[in-house]
């Protein structure tokens, strides 16, 4: 462990007991104020159950429904469980996963997934909602069916489960290797007892992961009467039981992405000898410690129920992908020795790339070292950085080439354990691959609309990570390269049309798109995606300056902005996705491409206007019922988009180490960061004094509308004095 990480922590723990507030106030225990079904009705499509931090288990509930809505596993509108499974997506728009389900049962069943409100089919049960527990580490419900109560927690690469059954002497538990999650089919499946408490086996499937492999070891806390095999195709299998009233039956279950031994030894490091209760205190300590890491007082109670159940949310990935001796299996189905880091998946680059990524490299650089290398491996097992992985698969989900982007950010803010060079080789040889539209960037300077689909897009996000690898460059003196990702990191020049003020469709031949509309936002012919010409106008962090001679000037500019907000909400053409949510004006906040915008207000010299939205989105966008997010969670980005806002900073320009200021939203943070505590005051807030007055970094007046992710990892204090003129205060 670094010198840096172990100073890290001990931080953490001494100001999780220590810290107060200016007025004697002690920092109250974070666990209460997570609401873990904030997100779980809408389109939140959060995981509800029971994992610890970056964790490469969930144990929840699994329902019979696979709609998108159902994408977790899990959705507030309905109570059917089919099994309770060891591993869960959060808050992503496609679904897969829900391995290795257990189901406790009495009596005889059918065996299959079942139809909701017939009993007769399935061995699936209503949950009984009004009992049910969920908090960080814990997850219990009541099975009405069987009149069992079925409670779990979890390890690291271990799920552990405690059933109460009735009397019973027809009691079983049902490993069902079937069902997975929406779009998963199984390939190879297979289970056997090895001793009376022991069962072993694998599950290999495809689908949006579309080679997964997931081995397992279940161990039983007391003898089975009798292992059977439920038909010769259907891989369900039978433990037999019989219980007293009240009788517990424990089970654990450790996973592996290597091998069965492989999950034997996570079982034997993780879960031999501890028992449900234990596990569930050691659940609850780690999510204590990283809920800890970021301290607010002086919030509403819905404020801070928003906020920690949004840290929780974020911590649920990355996720383990290297058993406890670091062997993992890599992007190319290999298995490999420890690389010397643990081995992470889960993801969703294209939205966590803009907020949560950055937070982390704040708050977890131990974290993103090995995050970031297991990139860089990535890139050199299947040819160019991750886009969208999972559970060591590519499923080239969304836009552009996001890893780069992630990458770069980590090797430009200087993040220990990251060899410059191999990531400078992974992003060379991702922004130059031909992938994704890449060799039409190289052929004609952009990508054509007649042979890239949702070119502008794909485009716009590859501009960003030339800007974002440029920084690297720079960093690494590599002159060439840098002046040429300069060049190309403005390619979105090629589709802004000034005769009608948005970017434009063009092909090879540069005729613009004829059928122009600013609201046709459909998935079918289209050059956007998740969106329209509205929002992929201002998907130019790193070019605010260039937009602006587009407009004209400053004025124009703003101008155009306002018009956002204010514009008809409409969206037109056919077979608009879902995705595009939380709308005000044609500002659409329930989907990324959007969530920087409301930061140019601040770079543009009208940092009131940025306040004004920040204060609507928060409070129109949040909430903490089971609704309370605008979009999917895109696996932490939404929560970390109000948390950094929260804070009073934002991280508009990927890779360029800088945060935007905006107004902070509550009246002291501190942020364990390497160099000791980071604290953000704000002073003099009310109703009326609700904008930026003047701001001070350690004590000095800042002349500048950002702060350096330096600045904040070496520790300090940023001040906020508010008031109610609406003035630009640098």
């Amino acid at each position: 462990m670094r010198t840096t990480k172990l100073l890290t922590l001990l931080l953490a723990l001494a100001t999780m007991v220590g810290c107060a507030a200016d007025g004697g106030e002690q920092f109250a225990d974070p666990i209460a104020k997570v609401n873990p079904k904030i997100g779980s009705g809408g389109h939140g499509h959060v995981f509800v159950g029971a994992n610890v931090p970056f964790g490469m288990t969930q144990v929840g509930p699994t329902s019979i429904t696979q709609e998108w809505d159902w994408c977790s596993g899990y959705h507030d509108s309905e109570n059917s469980v089919i099994g309770f499974s060891h591993t869960h997506l959060s808050g992503t728009g496609c679904g897969d996963l829900f391995d290795v389900t257990l189901m406790p049962v009495t009596g005889e069943v059918e065996y299959g997934r079942g139809r909701l409100g017939d009993y007769s089919t399935g061995f699936w049960s209503e949950a009984d909602r009004s009992k049910e527990v969920v908090k960080p580490g814990y997850y219990s419900v009541p099975l009405t069916r069987y009149n069992i109560t079925a409670e779990m927690t979890a390890t690291e690469r271990g799920g552990v489960h405690r059933y109460t059954f009735p009397a019973s002497d027809q009691a079983a538990i049902i490993l069902d290797l079937v069902h997975g999650g929406c779009w998963d089919r199984p390939e190879d499946l297979f289970a056997e007892a090895v001793s009376d408490t022991r069962i072993v086996g694998r599950r290999h499937t495809y689908g949006w992961a579309n080679a997964q492999k997931v081995f397992f070891v279940i161990e039983f806390s007391k003898p089975f009467d009798k292992f059977e095999t439920i038909g010769e195709d259907n891989f369900y299998y039978r433990i037999h039981f019989r219980t007293e009233e009240g009788e517990q039956i424990g089970v654990k279950v450790a996973l592996s992405t290597v091998s069965v031994e492989g999950a034997a030894n996570n079982f034997e490091a993780e879960l031999r000898d501890k028992e449900f209760d234990a596990v569930a205190q050691e659940a609850e300590a780690k999510w204590r410690k990283e809920l800890s890491k970021i301290r607010i007082w002086g919030a509403d109670a819905e404020q801070e129920e928003i906020f920690y159940t949004g840290m929780y949310h974020m911590y649920v990935a990355p996720s383990l992908f290297s058993d406890v001796d670091r062997k993992y299996r890599g992007a190319d189905n290999q298995v490999y020795d420890d690389p010397g880091f643990d081995s992470y998946t889960t993801f969703s680059l294209w939205d966590t790339y803009r907020t949560k990524l950055p937070l982390m490299t704040i708050t977890h650089p131990e974290i993103m070292d090995d995050v970031t290398n297991t990139m860089i491996d990535i890139c050199e097992k299947q040819g160019f950085l991750p886009i969208w992985h999972l559970w060591g698969c590519e499923t080239g989900c969304m836009v552009g080439s996001p890893g780069i982007i992630a990458v770069s950010d980590a090797v430009a803010k200087g993040i220990e354990g990251i060899d410059p060079e191999r990531a400078w080789k992974a992003i060379y040889t991702s922004y130059m691959h031909d992938i994704r539209g890449g060799r039409y960037r190289k052929q004609y300077g952009y990508m054509p609309n007649d042979l890239q689909g949702e070119s502008i897009a794909h485009d716009m996000e590859f501009a960003i990570a030339d800007a974002a690898a440029h920084e690297v460059a720079v960093k690494l003196g590599k002159t060439e390269e840098a002046e040429y990702l300069e060049n190309r990191s403005h390619s979105w020049l090629n589709y802004f049309d000034k005769s009608v003020g948005y970017p434009r469709g063009k092909s090879s031949t540069g005729e613009w798109r004829e059928d122009f509309n600013p609201y046709n936002a459909s998935r079918i012919n289209n050059e956007y995606c998740e969106g329209n010409a509205w929002q992929y106008l201002w998907l130019v962090p790193q070019d605010l300056d260039l937009l602006v001679e587009c407009f004209g000037g400053v004025e124009e500019t703003i101008e155009k902005l306002d018009g956002l907000f204010t514009a008809d909400s409409k969206l037109e053409g056919e077979d608009v996705t879902p995705d595009i949510s939380g709308l005000i004006g044609q500002y659409v906040h329930g989907n990324e491409p959007s969530h920087h915008i409301v930061y140019f207000y601040t770079m543009l010299g009208q940092p009131w206007k940025a306040a004004d939205r920040i204060y609507e989105i928060c409070k129109t966008m949040y909430s903490t019922n089971v609704d309370g997010l605008s979009g999917n969670e895109d696996v932490g980005q939404m929560s970390a988009w109000y948390i950094m806002t929260t804070l009073g900073f934002y991280p508009v320009e990927p890779a360029a180490g800088r945060y935007v200021i905006g107004v902070p939203l509550v009246d002291k943070a501190e942020i364990d960061v390497e160099g000791g505590v980071f604290c953000v005051k704000r002073e003099g807030y009310s109703e009326e004094c609700r904008y930026v007055q003047r701001v001070e970094l350690n004590g000095k007046a800042l002349d500048r509308n950002y702060i350096t992710h330096d600045e904040v990892v070496a520790g300090g204090e940023l001040r906020f004095v508010m008031g109610e003129e609406q003035s630009c205060w640098y």
